[in-house]
């Protein structure tokens, strides 16, 4: 598990992706969500506007990251 941080107190789902390198674009983040491949603490997530705060964990494929606020 690897940490991402943030400097606000949340951040979108597939922006997140993005930032982590997850994923290259938004349209590949639009699929992986799609396919239901992403899981945030432990549950499918289809939403790329879904708010992440600090702790909360996201699994697409091997790759876990753990969202670290720093705001």
């Amino acid at each position: 598990m690897r940490d991402v941080e943030i400097s606000d107190d949340m951040i979108r789902l597939g922006q997140l992706l993005k930032l982590s390198g997850l994923v290259e674009h938004g349209a590949e983040a639009k699929d992986v969500l799609e396919e239901g491949l992403v899981k945030v603490n432990g549950a499918v997530e289809t939403r790329r506007g879904r708010q992440l705060v600090d702790g909360d964990e996201i699994v697409l494929d091997d790759e876990i990251v753990r969202v670290v606020s720093t705001a």
